[in-house]
């Protein structure tokens, strides 16, 4: 029998870190463990969960006595303005997580990122890929701890090249349950754009952000990926396919009222949950590492990320969530895909463990099932020749192409 892998999930108190936790709990072959200094709302079934700060110096402890294989990092608070205590957590958190998991040995750890630390500039190229300068705006407090959380696992990672540390840089997220910038802003009454302007958007959908973090906990590539539907869509369909009308500020305006203080609660500010650089300039992140090195492939399109959230914002009018998302077509497709992605995803899994396992081998005469072991190797392989060399029979066994 296989050992479990087991992989510690930090953040399980937060929106991503319960939905990676639930979604691996699931998987068979894993031991979850969840760290966060309080529980989540909904206990996840099945978890393993310790209240247990990242930043607790006793860290590098635990994930020796729990000998953790991998660790997914998703204690993370965003913040729209830089704060002291969203950076401790964010940043400081992250150092001591990554140096602990070095003392202690852990071979692989994934972190969750954004495109937006490339920055919306008028001078960006049409797809930057992943060796592109981060210049992503220090006006947001989440874009510029990102920011800071990548400029030190560049260097960390150099000096621990034995760990295969994952960044994934995802676009901006959609669904019917997550609550991000992206989100709020197709929320809002208004929801504006700025005159004169229309960039290409990326799109990933929530469930996509779950399963590519579960794929990189498995897979052996590292270093940071761009994470994002194939389709980009300009900004005024993004706004026209969950039904927004067209209304356009003048950019001036959108800048004046985002440096206001308190600006959340006055104006134009209020409508702005994005910084207007992103609804101005283009950042569009290149794809190929994702699919070639990676090997991810997101389920949803764009279009039908947008459509899928409009249809349930519809419903969601006259019926209640649980009603919505019971009815919802989409929402049936997509589990019927992810449902067969787990079950390629275990029969993957099953043959890897065969593979490990002794060889089966039938006897000659009658057929009956022997497992002898590897007999080209070990003391299995020498018992089955002194046998074969007693009796004078001569064991077959299979080569590579078998």
């Amino acid at each position: 029998m296989s050992k479990s892998k087991t992989v510690l999930v930090t953040g399980v108190a937060g929106y991503w870190g319960a939905q990676v936790a639930d979604r691996l709990v699931t998987e068979t072959g894993f031991h979850v463990i969840g760290l966060d200094a309080s529980g989540p709302e909904q206990g996840v079934q099945g978890l393993d969960f310790l209240p247990i700060d990242v930043r607790n110096p006793a860290l590098v402890e635990l994930l020796r006595a729990e000998g953790v294989d991998a660790v997914c990092h998703l204690a993370f608070v965003e913040s729209l303005k830089p704060n002291e205590a969203a950076f401790d957590l964010n940043v400081m958190g992250t150092t001591k997580l990554l140096g602990a998991c070095a003392e202690a040995g852990v071979p692989k750890v994934v972190l969750k990122s954004s495109t937006a630390v490339y920055g919306a500039r008028p001078t960006n190229s049409a797809f930057m890929d992943e060796d592109h300068s981060l210049r992503g705006s220090k006006r947001i407090g989440t874009v510029r701890d990102l920011l800071q959380i990548e400029a030190f696992c560049n260097g960390f990672s150099r000096e621990r090249p034995e760990m295969a540390l994952t960044i994934l840089r995802f676009a901006s997220i959609i669904g019917p349950t997550a609550d991000t910038p992206l989100v709020r802003y197709l929320k809002d009454r208004w929801a504006p754009s700025l005159a004169g302007f229309d960039p290409l958007m990326q799109i990933i959908h929530e469930d996509d952000v779950v399963e590519a973090l579960v794929h990189a906990l498995v897979s052996d590539a590292a270093g940071p990926f761009n994470v994002a539907a194939r389709d980009a869509l300009p900004l005024n369909k993004v706004r026209g396919l969950v039904g927004k009308p067209r209304r356009a500020v003048l950019h001036p305006f959108a800048y004046w009222s985002r440096g206001l203080p308190g600006h959340r609660n006055l104006g134009l500010g209020r409508h702005l949950p994005l910084d207007p650089d992103y609804l101005r300039y283009p950042w569009i992140a290149d794809l190929t590492k994702m699919r070639d090195e990676l090997d991810f492939a997101p389920r949803y399109t764009a279009e039908e990320a947008l459509l899928e959230f409009a249809e349930q914002r519809r419903q969601r009018q006259y019926l209640p969530r649980s009603v919505v998302l019971a009815q919802s077509e989409e929402r049936l497709q997509a589990i019927i895909e992810h449902r067969q992605r787990g079950r390629k995803w275990r029969e993957v899994q099953s043959v890897e463990v065969v593979e490990d396992a002794p060889e089966v081998v039938r006897d000659p005469d009658d057929g009956t099932r022997l497992e002898t072991g590897d007999l080209s190797a070990g003391p299995a392989g020498d018992l089955a020749q002194q046998e074969a060399e007693a009796t004078g029979s001569e064991v077959e066994q299979g080569g590579e192409d078998e």
